[in-house]
């Protein structure tokens, strides 16, 4: 047993010097022959600017510069320097650039791992990339940042590179260096951070969308608290000061004047630019790279001519997209926070796509199908519809255009909460793992989703069940008009094409009857839904999800502090939505939605499903007015047929004379049926009454002469029905009535 141990080190030892001479010698060929040049004047660039253009490829005017605010390390409070030191490089006054042990220990977990995952970068390391690299995880670029970093280091201070990293190190929604942050998050100079606010910044530059303090504050606390307890082991504060710093809430003060471009189209671009490359937005302005978009001008435009005639005082966000690519071509928001980054509640807006067209795809339900709008209680979770009252069975087309709750819980059931979540998948919004219930078919997520996702889900409806990703850019360049990005539209077929065209079909009774009926005098074929989310504070989320077959709008309106809002759905976001749309299409209307070869129109007996809420297909008997029409995919008819009027009972009548000749005849009707009542005189037919749409009993009234012996019969037929002649009345068994005069006494029937 000894002999294998000694012999497996041995083998072990023999590969670990194998391995670093080999990368050793990686390394040094690597340092010899690198190319990439250390700049002073990268590390110092104050003014940089990136060139975004428009689908036309004209540079858009929006004001995009890199914000960049330098502060000096003299002024900091020395708590603001040592927080960073504490969390990212507790021996940055010690190494010459590099932390070697930290490199060996990174590097035996990566070789494990077979992934370049962790770099025990220095300050140092993290300057030269963020100035001078790119952000891959690649072995070269790890190698060219060594070298750049040991050269840093001979050519500048230690104060000297803590304060240019301080003054570069990018902090989330446009802020780069201390300077800037401080302003933006706290609305005061670096040089007046307090001793959390500063750990709250030095914890977020790991990840700044990760530890944002607007979009995920739990986890940027549970952050910040590790940097004080850092810098409590460092012994650079007392247990005084961790055990009451780390007691505070976040305690932000967005600067408005910061956050005003957030919101606007070019800065989402860069965002979505910088999410591509997987470089900061900094490093796209030194590189000097071109963003070329899919911005429509004269959309772009409108959309910022209906933010500022409503003139809310609440937060919104309204988006156009193109049905068919996803081609984000108009974006604008109001807030002192990044819109498309925060996740919302989408209340009712998620239904369509998370419930109702999946249920269709699945051929579980239909238009037509009829669900029992009650109270219900699934595994203690109660829901109720706004208003609290209940409609007993409604179709599943009312469910949808009216937004009723409990039906929608129910088609949910039937469905199941991971087939919803992995059509939802498909769509780019994913669900918590303790989204997994049924709150979330009606909006109640764990943490929501953006606007743009949203919205951009809406284009498997729109596009025939195609879905496109809703994307800002459509390529990138280098300084030298290289293309190194393009946005490849590759449709995923999420729903069938009936399935899109029966939810359409539905939304746009939402425009006629239901929640979006604000649309309805639009001129157009257009599909819209609402949602409204809310708590017993009051709404706190509205939307408006609509689309043509070219376009998609969404609208929301609310308060990131989640302060109450005075709108719903169907009011200013619907209205927003109705003034968009009149103003692109003023002077052409998008074409119409396609019904596809894979739908058709059933007639249904309209009393199985009033009576019996049965959904089986009118046979050819029935009346007109006992039929009603819906649209089913080829792939779920009705497979019943109905029985009703398959034979038409005659009529059974009664009748009375008294002693002065004076006749009653009376008999139940039915108000889908013609009934003809005549009376037969020495061989002469003579038509006495014609009644139709009557229910109930029916009397009538005739006069016999002295002497005069009359039959009475009544004819039964189905009102509106034609057939050939001699078949056109059913007499059945009918009843004859006989008045005879007998030896001038009396009258009497026979």
């Amino acid at each position: 047993m000894k002999k294998v141990i000694k012999i497996s080190l041995i083998t072990i030892l023999i590969l670990s010097i194998i391995m670093f001479i080999f990368i050793g010698s990686f390394i040094f060929y690597s340092l010899k022959t690198s190319n990439v040049k250390f700049s002073l004047d990268k590390i110092a660039e104050n003014s940089l600017s990136i060139q975004v253009y428009n689908s036309n490829n004209i540079l858009i005017k929006e004001e995009n510069t890199i914000s960049d605010k330098k502060t000096k390390l003299s002024v900091l409070p020395n708590y603001v320097k040592e927080a960073f030191i504490s969390i990212e490089d507790k021996d940055f006054y010690k190494h010459n650039g590099i932390n070697v042990k930290r490199m060996i220990k990174a590097m035996i977990s990566n070789l494990k791992s077979f992934k370049f995952k962790e770099g025990a970068s220095t300050i140092t390391q993290q300057l030269i990339k963020n100035t001078h690299l790119s952000s891959q995880k690649t072995l070269s670029r790890k190698i060219n940042e060594i070298n750049l970093a040991l050269t840093a280091e001979k050519q500048l201070t230690k104060e000297q590179i803590l304060e240019y990293y301080l003054n570069i190190i990018y902090f989330g929604d446009n802020s780069y260096g201390i300077e800037s942050a401080s302003e933006h998050y706290f609305s005061k100079p670096a040089k007046e951070l307090s001793l959390d606010e500063a750990c709250m910044l030095a914890g977020m530059i790991k990840s700044p969308n990760y530890y944002s303090p607007i979009t995920n504050p739990d986890l940027c606390i549970k952050r910040r608290n590790l940097v004080l307890k850092e810098l409590y082991k460092d012994n650079k504060i007392s247990l005084n000061q961790l055990n009451e710093n780390t007691k505070k809430h976040l305690q932000l003060n967005i600067n408005t004047d910061t956050s005003n471009k957030l919101n606007s189209y070019t800065d989402n671009a860069v965002i979505e630019a910088s999410k591509i490359l997987k470089i900061p937005p900094k490093q796209i302005a030194l590189n000097e790279y071109k963003i070329y978009t899919y911005q429509n001008p004269t959309k772009q435009q409108i959309l910022a001519n209906v933010l500022d005639n409503f003139n809310l005082n609440s937060d919104c966000g309204l988006i156009s997209i193109n049905s068919k690519t996803g081609a984000v071509e108009a974006f604008i928001g109001k807030s002192n926070y990044r819109i498309l980054e925060q996740k919302r509640q989408p209340g009712s807006a998620i239904k369509p796509i998370l419930v109702y067209a999946p249920a269709i795809n699945e051929d579980i339900i239909s238009p037509a199908t009829r669900i029992l709008d009650e109270p219900i209680n699934i595994d203690g979770y109660s829901p109720k519809n706004v208003g609290g009252k209940y409609n007993g069975y409604v179709s599943v087309r009312e469910s949808l255009s009216k937004s009723l709750n409990i039906p929608t819980i129910k088609i949910a059931s039937y469905i199941g909460i991971d087939k919803m979540a992995n059509y939802l998948s498909k769509l780019d919004i994913t669900l918590d793992k303790s989204d997994y219930n049924y709150a979330i078919s009606l909006g109640g997520f764990t943490y929501g989703t953006s606007l743009k996702n949203l919205a951009g889900a809406y284009s498997a409806l729109a596009n025939k069940g195609k879905f496109n990703k809703a994307q800002f850019i459509n390529y990138i360049t280098d300084k030298n008009g290289k293309i190194i990005y393009r946005n490849n539209i590759n449709p995923l077929q999420v729903f069938r094409e009936d399935t899109a065209y029966l939810i359409t079909d539905m939304l746009k009774t939402s425009v006629k009857t239901g929640t979006s009926k604000k649309l309805s005098n639009l001129d157009i074929d257009v599909a819209s839904k609402t949602g409204t989310d809310g708590s017993n504070k009051g709404n706190l989320d509205a939307y408006n999800n609509s689309y043509t077959t070219e376009d998609i709008f969404g609208a929301w309106v609310g308060n990131m502090d989640n302060s109450p809002i005075n709108t719903v759905g169907g009011g200013i976001p619907t209205e927003m939505a109705k003034e968009y749309f009149t103003n692109i299409y003023c002077n052409k209307n998008p074409d119409r939605f396609t019904k596809p070869t894979s739908i058709e129109e059933v007639d249904l007996d309209a009393i199985e499903l009033e009576q019996n809420h049965k959904v089986v297909k009118a046979n050819f008997y029935i009346p007109e007015k006992y039929r009603v029409k819906e649209l089913f995919s080829k792939f779920n008819l009705p497979k019943e047929t109905s029985e009703s009027y398959l034979k038409v009972l005659p009529a059974k009548i009664n009748g009375s004379v008294d002693d002065s000749g004076n006749v009653s005849l009376w008999f139940e009707a039915q108000n889908f049926m013609k009934y003809e009542i005549y009376k037969i005189i020495d061989e002469k037919i003579q038509i006495i009454d014609t009644i139709e749409n009557k229910d109930g009993k029916i009397t009538l009234k005739d006069k016999l002469k002295n002497k005069e012996s009359a039959k009475y019969y009544i004819l039964t037929s189905i009102q509106n029905f034609k057939l050939p002649n001699e078949e056109i009345i059913e007499k059945g068994n009918e009843i004859e009535l006989i008045a005879i005069y007998k030896d001038n006494e009396k009258w009497f029937l026979n």
